[in-house]
Order: structure tokens, then C-alpha cells, then sequence
């Protein structure tokens, strides 16, 4: 979710049944990217599409994450289907619409023979601004592929964010990494928020309809990260509820005094998916659900 000039734009993951036809008469796999717009954030509609373009989105291309810098819309997005070797690419635009590759793409995945604890894959991925610097928050892999974990890059706000640009900051240990019971093997999928000094990540617990959940860190540097609770802070719904499956994936997005939480859910185990949005608070102890 961004502003960028009158409009709000959404960009998602897009399943390949969705796609348009890329007018070369054959089947194409995976997943794509979507763009919707908004003009008062409740009511969307579909304006573009970001389709697999060159070798390394041969698969697919998901997850993006987009923020606006000089005027210019720079979107992250990770390769699809590759396992291991998934990594993140880099698009930038003057119109949301239309983007233009980095020529460096993959732009970053993390080294598993400097970030041992990784076994070198890189998704989800969650671009901001801290001081000087563009962190490139993602999820990974350990090195048996069992166990997602978040780790951070950073690159200086003035680079052309590109292939060699972006140096991981936690080589050591991942920022945070599934402990509680109810993120099960998986935390992945964090979105970032400024708040009264402090920085906030909701993040995703527990892979896709595991029950899949959010829950919040905060951090005062963006690399030290302790949870504000040690349940999740948006749990899927009871059986039959719209979101029975999961409530997952979040995107934190503030908009004047406001601020939403948006988040994918299903009730069918994944044969459907939604994307839903809902207004949360703050006080002094971080937000609440209104």
C-alpha cells in the first residue's frame, strides 16, 4: 500500500488464473503481481499488472513491496517457485503503473556462506527508510529449509538500490525467528511502521493456513526487535468465519491519523484468498485492534 499523488495504490500477489494473457498463446504458471487503486482506501479496482519478464522471473514474480522515494516509486518483489535460489528483484516507476527492471536483478539474497543461519533465499520483502539508510527487510529459510526467519540488508538512500548495493546488516542471527508456540516454524512477511520514536514490524506466525497469524514486534534501531506480546494480535477467525484458514501476510499502512491493517484470509485452506483491511489504535503501550 503507498499514496502516491491523489490515489492510493495496492500492488499483490496475482495467481496465474487471474493473469492476463501475455499474447503469446501459451499457458503461463505462477504468480504475477496485481495493481488496484483507491481513491478513499475502502473501494479498489484492477488498473495494471506486473507479468514475469526475463529469465530470472521465469516462474514467477510475488510479495511486493513498494514505497515512494524522490517522487519515484521503487517496488522489491521476490522471484517465484526457484526454492532455495528465490531472491529479491527491483522495479522502479513514475506512474505506478508502468516499471522499469533493474538491469542488476536479483537485486539481493543473503550469502549462506557469510549468513550461516540462512540458507540463502530471500521473499517477502519490506523496503524502509531508517535515517540515511533503505532497509530491505526478508524472510528466509534455514540452512535445512525448514524454518522461515527475517533477516535485514541495507543499501544508502542515495544508491541506485542494485545488485551489490544492499549489505546484510545480521549476519550473525536472524532479527527474529518463530519461538512462540502459535508462530509454529514460520515468521515471515514483515511490515514496518514509524510510531512516537519507535519502530513497528507486523509480521506473519506460522506458514500459509497453518493457522497463519500476525503478531508485532517493536525495535528502537530496526535490528533489535523484542514482541509486544506473546499472543498474536490479529488471530484467524472461529470455524466458518471468512478467515477461519488464516489472517496473514499484514501491510501496516498510515494515511494522515490513521492507520490500517491489511491482511490476506481464506476459509478453504488456499483455494480462495481475500484481502481485507482494519483500522487499529495506538496508546502507550503500541496498537490495538479498534
Amino acid at each position: 500500500m503507498i499514496r502516491f499523488g491523489n490515489r492510493f495504490l495496492m500492488y499483490y500477489t496475482l495467481p496465474s488464473n487471474k493473469m492476463s494473457s501475455l499474447g503469446d498463446g501459451k499457458a503461463h504458471k505462477g504468480l504475477a503481481i496485481g495493481i488496484a487503486e483507491s481513491r478513499d482506501i475502502k473501494n479498489w479496482h484492477k488498473i495494471g499488472e506486473i507479468l514475469p519478464d526475463n529469465q530470472v522471473e521465469n516462474n514467477g514474480i510475488a510479495a511486493p513491496s513498494a514505497i515512494v522515494i524522490n517522487g519515484k516509486i521503487h517496488l522489491f518483489y521476490q522471484s517465484y517457485g526457484n526454492g532455495a535460489s528465490d531472491a529479491i528483484n527491483h522495479a522502479s516507476s513514475s506512474d505506478g503503473v508502468h516499471f522499469e527492471r533493474d538491469p542488476g536483478n536479483p537485486v539481493f539474497a543473503p550469502d549462506p556462506k557469510k549468513v550461516k543461519w540462512s540458507i540463502g533465499r530471500a521473499i517477502d520483502a519490506e523496503a524502509f527508510v531508517v535515517g540515511d539508510r533503505l532497509m530491505l527487510y526478508y524472510a528466509t529459510r534455514d540452512p535445512t529449509y525448514k524454518v522461515q526467519k527475517i533477516g535485514v540488508a541495507s543499501a544508502s538512500i542515495n544508491s541506485n538500490f542494485s545488485k551489490g548495493d544492499f549489505k546484510n546488516i545480521n549476519d550473525e542471527k536472524s532479527i527474529l525467528e518463530p519461538e512462540l508456540s502459535w508462530e509454529r516454524s514460520c515468521i515471515e512477511a514483515p511490515s514496518i511502521i514509524s510510531r512516537n520514536g519507535k519502530l513497528y514490524m507486523f509480521y506473519a506466525g506460522g506458514y500459509n493456513n497453518d493457522p497463519q497469524q500476525i503478531g508485532v514486534a517493536v525495535s528502537d534501531d530496526g535490528i533489535k526487535w523484542k514482541r509486544t506480546s506473546t499472543k498474536p494480535f490479529l488471530a484467524n477467525g472461529s470455524k466458518g468465519s471468512w478467515n477461519y484458514s488464516e489472517s496473514g501476510h499484514p501491510d501496516i499502512f498510515q494515511y494522515g491519523d490513521r492507520t490500517f491493517l491489511f491482511f490476506q484470509g481464506n476459509a478453504d485452506h488456499g483455494k480462495t484468498w481475500t484481502v481485507a483491511a482494519t483500522e487499529i489504535g495506538w496508546n502507550k503501550n503500541g496498537p490495538y485492534l479498534k
